[in-house]
């Protein structure tokens, strides 16, 4: 097998989550930077890290680094990676998608179209031929530029890996399953504990601890854009499959309830729990927050509240955020996380979080409190 190094991007804020996830799946030559982890592996590690990363936004073949402060410094420095080791001659390559970030080069189309020469060039004098036909897999292609650094890669994922295939509705509001699942991976939530959410609308946190307590990889019902692709085995595809259908632990009893004061999202989340495979180990209740209750200790609340992003909304989120403080207050042994932009939550909530990591929910800049029972 060849061997590779992978970008697996992230939003901003969980990037050591996904690190501890990709050395989990075995890869430790690991660097974490804002907003990315690059590592190397192999044709089985991409499909791997396809079906097992639970946080990650996408993963990228890196194909080359350097530096451009031109246009003809692009062209040729792009011309001169070794594409033929990744296109096949009938490969259909659009270059997707273009950032610039601090450097010289902005325009994102022009970007683009130079990318694309250069890629044509090179496999030209490679295939000895003068025209593609672009008829065969799809193999999009990324440039990143960070300070006039060119960073150019391949998208093994397609379509985005928030998208499990569970999830055909959604409440208005909705928290992508990434971001849920790196919520739940910071708490420190584990499948023996009781785990409630207040807030569930479509009921992506739930569906995402229920996927963790049972060790469901968060790709096993979806396809990827690279099991198209010549230089991945499908017979890799396969056998990675069939070992996370063993991986399933079925045995798994686990406690999580939803709740929701909107009849209509609790349905959409019933109906997006089917779709994952896990309703028979969630509990979703159309109530209001301040009905929740346990006789259970040691739980965990995790939640992602109305933010109440426009000023008329204010005072109607302030009120709400007391309302949880005092029903919170209500389970003195479990460990509350609350993910929210208002940056004055502690104020209303009533009481200090005992650690506050700022992440970011889409652009939203957010941060997740932390209220921690130290009295296990």
């Amino acid at each position: 097998m060849a061997n590779y190094t992978l970008i697996a991007t992230s939003a901003f804020g969980i990037e050591s989550i996904v690190a501890k996830e990709i050395k989990s799946l075995g890869y430790n030559d690991v660097t974490v930077e804002n907003g990315k982890i690059t590592y190397l592996t192999d044709e089985r590690g991409i499909v791997k890290s396809n079906l097992w990363l639970r946080c990650s936004d996408r993963i990228y073949i890196k194909v080359g680094e350097f530096k451009a402060t031109s246009f003809e410094e692009l062209f040729e420095n792009t011309k001169a990676l070794p594409w033929e080791n990744y296109l096949p001659v009938n490969a259909e390559f659009p270059v997707a998608d273009a950032k610039s970030v601090k450097s010289g080069l902005f325009s994102l189309s022009d970007i683009q179209s130079i990318v694309k020469k250069a890629v044509v060039e090179r496999l030209k004098n490679t295939y000895k031929v003068d025209w593609f036909k672009e008829d065969g897999a799809k193999y999009p292609i990324h440039v990143s530029i960070l300070k006039d650094i060119v960073t150019i890669s391949i998208n093994t994922s397609g379509d985005a890996l928030h998208k499990r295939g569970y999830r055909e509705k959604a409440s208005e509001a909705p928290l992508k399953e990434t971001l849920a699942a790196a919520l739940i991976k910071i708490s420190g939530w584990t499948a023996d504990k009781p785990l409630i959410d207040p807030f569930c609308g479509s009921g992506t946190l739930p569906i995402e601890a229920a996927l963790i307590g049972r060790n469901i990889a968060p790709g096993l019902n979806r396809k990827f854009i690279s099991e198209n692709w010549a230089l991945i085995p499908n017979e890799l595809w396969k056998e990675e499959r069939k070992q996370a259908y063993s991986a399933i632990d079925y045995n798994c009893e686990l406690d999580i309830i939803g709740v929701d004061i909107n009849k209509r999202v609790i349905s959409i989340a019933r109906e997006n729990s089917i779709e994952a495979g896990v309703d028979d180990c969630i509990h979703f209740q159309h109530n209001d927050m301040n009905t929740i209750s346990s006789k259970k200790k040691n739980g965990f609340i995790i939640c992602n509240p109305p933010y109440g992003e426009r000023l008329n909304e204010l005072a109607e989120i302030q009120a709400l955020y007391k309302e949880m403080g005092k029903v919170y207050s209500n389970f003195p042994t479990w460990n509350k996380f609350i993910i929210t932009s208002y940056e004055e939550f502690e104020k209303y909530f009533g009481k200090h979080s005992d650690k506050n990591r700022k992440l970011y929910n889409g652009r939203l800049k957010c941060y997740y409190y932390q209220y921690i029972n130290s009295k296990k």
